[in-house]
């Protein structure tokens, strides 16, 4: 089987897909800065955040719908077109010298919205420009991209920022969608249509889908404690950090630390091929356990940023493992409305920890929110080798590219 970067569409696919996500990763610092520093208030970035996450909740089940019943590649480019647009008018806003607050909000409520709708294209596009043999290599690269922008694009927002201004990294952002729509239009998509029937109809074929699976949707349900348990540590950690770890030094390092582990987890999933793929990814997700329970515990700085980098390589390891083992075992023609589900509810987790924690820690203290998440993640994630699916779930067959799942009573 040749290198999926052989294969020019899967080849033009991961160009704009990189180019995209550096263009992203460099926007949260570039927003936070110049919301702050034109409005003064900490509330109107709350409200700058929600108008982006609100409508991307509420909207992806739709965009699982819309990702199904048209090409991928269509809905894909269509999305980068609007976040292309949405983008370039913030950052012309900012580049004005006097910003809208309520204009930036418009523009990433509808930002949002695309990126409902482009989600859960993600796995469809790769599917439908990768063969099945190559899937979790494919997937590996996608995943080291994300990780390597994640380290940086913030280093890239920076300097955008002290160079030129935050207006730049917008800029920046819509030059990379629309590059991206242009690599998109001049690539073929191989599509499953479904049946034109109600929204409705579609929704509840996808849900099926997803009751249908015990290794599914207990993993959503673990996937999910990851994502809260991550937002108590990020809202917990840095004050820790600050005030009994040794300074600000200290969470930097932890989470440089982390986006090292990140990127040689997803390094580590394209070569590694475990018999049990969603028994062994979820066990490595496991390990963000360590982290919030050192955290909690008082534990040295040095162990504590140790345990994160472990904790990240397993996210880094679970990430095209998972996507692959849900490309494999799910039919392409409900695969955006499965995968719609599974970010709905990993999305969902995250404010839900951001809000319960400060309230948590200023009744009983910091280590007490932190020890309850490390249990609730542990947990979540041990408790998911007791699921039969998810022992019995075997990687995709070599020649078929097919997940297998044993069948009660058939020996592996």
């Amino acid at each position: 089987m040749p290198h999926p970067l052989r294969t020019r569409a899967f080849r033009l696919l991961f160009i704009g897909r990189t180019l995209s996500l550096l263009g992203d990763a460099a926007i949260p610092t570039a927003l936070s800065l110049a919301v702050y520093l034109a409005t003064g208030s900490t509330a109107a970035l709350a409200l700058v955040l929600a108008c982006a996450m609100v409508p991307r909740l509420i909207l992806l089940p739709l965009g699982g719908v819309v990702g199904d019943r048209f090409n991928a590649r269509t809905v894909a480019l269509t999305t980068d077109l609007v976040r292309c647009a949405t983008q370039l008018f913030v950052g012309l806003e900012l580049l004005g010298g006097a910003p809208q607050l309520w204009q930036i909000a418009v523009a990433e409520a509808i930002g949002g919205a695309a990126s409902a709708f482009a989600m859960p294209t993600s796995s469809p596009l790769i599917i439908g420009t990768v063969e099945a043999p190559a899937l979790l290599r494919a997937n590996s690269l996608m995943a080291v991209v994300n990780s390597a922008t994640r380290v940086t694009g913030p280093a890239l927002g920076g300097t955008l920022i002290l160079t030129a201004g935050p207006g730049w990294a917008f800029v920046l952002d819509s030059a990379s969608f629309a590059v991206s729509a242009a690599l998109l239009s001049a690539i073929k998509v191989r599509h499953v249509p479904i049946p034109h029937r109600s929204v409705l109809s579609d929704l509840k074929e996808g849900w099926s889908e997803v009751r249908s699976r015990d290794w599914y949707w207990t993993s959503l349900i673990a996937h999910a404690a990851w994502n809260g348990a991550a937002a108590v540590l990020m809202t917990l950690g840095p004050a820790l950090a600050v005030r009994e770890m040794g300074g600000k030094t200290v969470w930097i390092a932890l989470l440089q630390t982390g986006a090292i582990g990140l990127l040689l987890g997803s390094l580590l999933a394209g070569r590694a091929r475990p018999r049990r793929p969603v028994l062994v990814a979820n066990l490595g997700l496991a390990t963000y356990a360590l982290p919030l329970g050192l955290l909690a515990a008082g534990a040295p700085a040095v162990l504590t940023i140790a345990a994160y980098g472990v904790a990240q390589a397993g996210l880094g390891f679970l990430g095209p493992v998972w996507d692959t083992s849900v490309q494999s075992a799910v039919p392409p023609h409900a695969l955006a409305r499965v995968t719609s589900y599974d970010w709905l509810l990993s999305l969902a987790a995250m404010p839900l920890g951001y809000a319960l924690a400060p309230l948590a820690a200023s009744a009983w203290g910091a280590e007490v929110p932190l020890a309850v998440a490390a249990v609730a993640v542990g947990a979540a994630c041990l408790a998911t080798a007791a699921v039969p699916g998810v022992r019995r779930f075997r990687a995709p067959a070599a020649k078929s590219g097919t997940a297998q799942e044993d069948q009660p009573g058939v020996p592996a």
